[in-house]
C-alpha cells in the first residue's frame, strides 16, 4: 500500500497571490495536503509603515478568499516567524514547508536560520524566486561583481533572455481536512481606528490579486501605448500604479513584462516600460550586496557631508512643513499632499519632494526614507532606500550634486496645466497659470482675486530657492 504524502506548509510572506507562485506551485508538486501560513514578525523584519499595515490587512483578507477556494486555510500566527513557522509545521506533521525568497539582511538571516532548523528535524526546507526576474546575484559583471551603474546593468540583465513565463495557479492541490488554530486578523490591530485616516487609501486603491489584474488591463489598454511621454506627467494616469500590488506579491513582475511583451503597443513602449521594471531590479542587487542600504550611505563620502543640524528648531519646522505639504512651493506641496491622502505620490513629484528635502533644506535624505516608509502603500525596501540615495547623489548611479530640481520651473513643465496642482493645493487653485508655481510673485491683486493671503491662507516660501540651491551647492563642494 503507497504511503500518503505528508502535508506541505506554504509560508506566505511578500507573494501574496495563488497565480504564478513558485512556493505554492511546488507545494502542489508534492501532492501532500498544503495548508497556508502567513507569520507578523515585526522583531526581525522592518516593521510595515502605518499605510503598508492598511494594506496589509486587506491583501490578507484577499488571499484568504482566493486561497479558500482551492480548499487551503490561511493560518495567521503572530510573533518570530523563526518559532511560529516550524511549530505550526509540527501541529500538522508537515513533510515539507516551502516559501518564496526575501533579499532583506533580517530576511536572508531568518530563512537560512529557518532552513536549518527545519531540515535537522528531517523536513525538506525550500526556497524560490517569487519576486523579481532576474535574482541578484545572476546579474554579474564580467569579472563577477555586481553592477554599480543602472545602464550596464540593465544590458546584462537583458542579456540573460526573457523572463520566464507567469504560471496559472494549481489545480491539482488539495487543503488540510482539519485548520489549525488561527490568530484573527482583525486582533493584529493593521487598520487605523482613532482617527481613521485611510478613507483616501480605500477610495483610491482595491488591495489583492484582482485589484492588480483590473490595473494591469487598464495600463495595457489605455496608458502603455503613451507610457514614454506621458509618465512624467504627474496630473495624468499615466503610469502603471502597480507599486503596491508589487511590493505585497499580488501580482508578479514576470506578469507585468510579458503582459507588455505580448501587446500591441509600440516597441519603444514597451522597452521604456521594461526598463522600470529593470530599475526595480537594480535597486534589489543593490540592497542585496549593500544590505544597510535604508541607513547607511551607499558612497562613503556622504557620512561627512554636512547636513542642517536636526537638533535646532528651524531645521524641525522645516521637516514638519514639508510632511505636511506647507513649503509654500506647489509642486513640492501637491505631491506631499498626495501622499498622505492616498498612500502614494507620482514618481516625478517623488523626485521633486525629495530633493527639495535633501537639497533645498539640507535635511538627511534617511528623514524622507523613514517618512515615506511611514506613508507609502508601496513602501518597498529596495526601491525607497535606493530611490532616496539616489536623490540624495550618495547612492549608486545617483543624480549629480549639481542636479538641484527648480521646484518652479519642474511644476511649471511637468505640470504646465496645473490639474494636479490645483486639485492637491486648492488654496492656490484660482490663480492663472502664470503664477500657479510661484504665488509670491503675483501681484497683490491677482492673490486678492484668487483668495490667497500669503502666510496665512497659503505659507510664503520656508526657504528662497536661489540662496537654498547655492547653499546646496557649497555643502556638496565640500565633499571634495
Amino acid at each position: 500500500m503507497t504511503e500518503k504524502p505528508a502535508p506541505t506548509l506554504v509560508w506566505f510572506r511578500n507573494d501574496l497571490r495563488i497565480h504564478d507562485n513558485p512556493a505554492l506551485a511546488r507545494a502542489a508538486e508534492l501532492g501532500g495536503p498544503v495548508c497556508a501560513v502567513y507569520a507578523l514578525d515585526e522583531r526581525r523584519e522592518r516593521p510595515h509603515g502605518d499605510a503598508s499595515q492598511w494594506w496589509l490587512h486587506h491583501a490578507l483578507l484577499a488571499l484568504g478568499k482566493n486561497l479558500d477556494k482551492l480548499g487551503i486555510p490561511l493560518v495567521l500566527r503572530r510573533g518570530d516567524a523563526g518559532q511560529t513557522v516550524p511549530v505550526l509545521a509540527e501541529e500538522i506533521g508537515a513533510g515539507a514547508v516551502v516559501w518564496n525568497r526575501r533579499y532583506t539582511k533580517a530576511g536572508i538571516e531568518q530563512d537560512t536560520e529557518i532552513k536549518s532548523h527545519l531540515k535537522d528535524a528531517g523536513l525538506l526546507a525550500e526556497s524560490h524566486n517569487g519576486h523579481l526576474l532576474y535574482e541578484p546575484w545572476t546579474v554579474k559583471t564580467g569579472s563577477g561583481e555586481p553592477y554599480k551603474v543602472f545602464t550596464p546593468f540593465s544590458r546584462a540583465a537583458r542579456a540573460l533572455g526573457s523572463p520566464e513565463r507567469p504560471k496559472p495557479a494549481p489545480t491539482t492541490i488539495k487543503g488540510l481536512e482539519s485548520a489549525p488554530e488561527s490568530d484573527a486578523l482583525d486582533d493584529w490591530g493593521l487598520l487605523p481606528t482613532k482617527p481613521d485616516w485611510s478613507t483616501g487609501l480605500a477610495e483610491r486603491w482595491t488591495p489583492g490579486t484582482e485589484g492588480a489584474q483590473a490595473r494591469l488591463q487598464t495600463f495595457i489598454r489605455e496608458s502603455l501605448a503613451g507610457y514614454p511621454d506621458r509618465r512624467n506627467s504627474p496630473g495624468k494616469e499615466a503610469t502603471t500604479l502597480l507599486s503596491p500590488h508589487l511590493k505585497f506579491g499580488e501580482i508578479s513582475s514576470r506578469e507585468l513584462w510579458h503582459a507588455a511583451e505580448v501587446s500591441n503597443a509600440p516597441r519603444s513602449s514597451v522597452y521604456k516600460f521594461h526598463q522600470e521594471l529593470l530599475w526595480r531590479e537594480f535597486s534589489y542587487q543593490l540592497l542585496f550586496f549593500n544590505p544597510d542600504l535604508s541607513e547607511e550611505n551607499y558612497a562613503d563620502k556622504f557620512n561627512r557631508f554636512p547636513w542642517a543640524p536636526t537638533h535646532k528648531q528651524p531645521t524641525k519646522d522645516h521637516l514638519r512643513a514639508w510632511q505636511k505639504g506647507q513649503t509654500g512651493y506647489p509642486i513640492v506641496d501637491a505631491g506631499m499632499r498626495e501622499l498622505y491622502a492616498t498612500g502614494w505620490m507620482h514618481n516625478r513629484a517623488r523626485m521633486i519632494v525629495g530633493s527639495f528635502l535633501v537639497k533645498h533644506l539640507l535635511i538627511d535624505w534617511r528623514h524622507g526614507e523613514e517618512w515615506f516608509w511611514d506613508t507609502l502603500v508601496d513602501a518597498d525596501p529596495a526601491n525607497n532606500a535606493a530611490s532616496w540615495q539616489w536623490v540624495a547623489g550618495s547612492g549608486a548611479d545617483a543624480a549629480p550634486y549639481f542636479r538641484i530640481f527648480n521646484p518652479i520651473l519642474q511644476g511649471e513643465k511637468f505640470d504646465a496645466a496645473g490639474d494636479y496642482t490645483r486639485h492637491w493645493v486648492p488654496e492656490v487653485a484660482q490663480l492663472p497659470k502664470k503664477y500657479l508655481h510661484k504665488p509670491w510673485e503675483a501681484p497683490d491683486k491677482v492673490l486678492s482675486d484668487a483668495g490667497i493671503i500669503l502666510g496665512e491662507t497659503y505659507p510664503r516660501p520656508i526657504v528662497d530657492h536661489a540662496e537654498a540651491r547655492q547653499r546646496a551647492l557649497d555643502a556638496f563642494k565640500s565633499l571634495s
